[in-house]
C-alpha cells in the first residue's frame, strides 16, 4: 500500500508502465464533476470508477482484494477511513474469488486504519486486502483500475 497525495504522484509512475496515464486522468480538471459509475481510459487495461456516497461502518465492511487490478484511489470529498492487512496474513475468505468483479472478500479484521483525505491517493496492490468506504459521513472518490 502507497499513501500520498496527488500533488507527489508523479514518484510512483515507474512502478507501472499505465501509472503515468492513471495520474493524468486524476489530474483531469473536470473530475469533480464525473457522474458516479465506471468511465472508460484504455479498454480493460485502465477504467475508473467514480463513487459518491454515505460512507459505512467499520464493523460493516469486509476486506477485499483483487488479482488482475490495482487500485489507485484518490479522495476528493469526506474522509475515507480505510482498513488495511496484508493478504497474505488473511485467514477468513468470506467466499469464493469473482473472476467477473475481479474481487475475494475476507471476513478478518484489518491490522491498520488510514485516514485518507481529500487529495491523497491511496494505492492497493494484489497483495494488500483493504476496506474503503468507511466513514461517519459522505465520500466523493475516484478509483483508477490498473491492469497487472
Amino acid at each position: 500500500m502507497i499513501l500520498d497525495s496527488l500533488e507527489n504522484a508523479g514518484r510512483y509512475a515507474a512502478l507501472h508502465p499505465a501509472f503515468a496515464d492513471a495520474f493524468a486522468f486524476l489530474r483531469r480538471p473536470d473530475l469533480a464533476s464525473l457522474a458516479a459509475g465506471r468511465h472508460e481510459i484504455s479498454d480493460e487495461r485502465l477504467y475508473a470508477m467514480a463513487a459518491d456516497g454515505p460512507g459505512k461502518r467499520r464493523d460493516a465492511g469486509k476486506l477485499e482484494a483483487h488479482d488482475r487490478y490495482i487500485d489507485v484511489q484518490l479522495v476528493l470529498e469526506g474522509t475515507d477511513e480505510m482498513g488495511w492487512k496484508p493478504r497474505a496474513s488473511c485467514s477468513k475468505p468470506a467466499g469464493e474469488y469473482d473472476a467477473k468483479r475481479d474481487v475475494r472478500f475476507f471476513a478478518d479484521e484489518p491490522d491498520a486504519w488510514v485516514a485518507v483525505r481529500p487529495g491523497q491517493v491511496a494505492i492497493f496492490f494484489p497483495e494488500d486486502a483493504h476496506l474503503p468506504m468507511v466513514s461517519g459521513g459522505r465520500i466523493r472518490k475516484v478509483v483508477v483500475k490498473v491492469r497487472i
